[in-house]
């Protein structure tokens, strides 16, 4: 289906809608934080989403350079 979903623009970026199912009750959670960081739920579960994306990138690259590590030391 691609290209065919709705589209927002937000601060200068397209912005594409996403469906996502979760528990009722982790939603309600969502959108207690939201509200009290005085967020829209959507902004929390990018910043959720960035984080989590970010986190991921560092440990791949400290992976990346433990493994360049161990490669070192074994021709080394």
């Amino acid at each position: 289906m691609s290209g065919d979903y709705n589209k927002e623009k937000l601060k200068g970026e397209n912005m594409a809608r996403v469906l996502i199912s979760m528990p009722e009750k982790f939603l309600d959670e969502i959108d207690s934080v939201a509200n009290y960081e005085n967020r829209t739920r959507s902004e929390l579960i990018r910043e959720a989403l960035r984080t989590y994306m970010y986190r991921n990138q560092i440990r791949n690259s400290k992976k990346a350079t433990t493994n360049a590590e161990i490669l070192d030391a074994l021709l080394g």
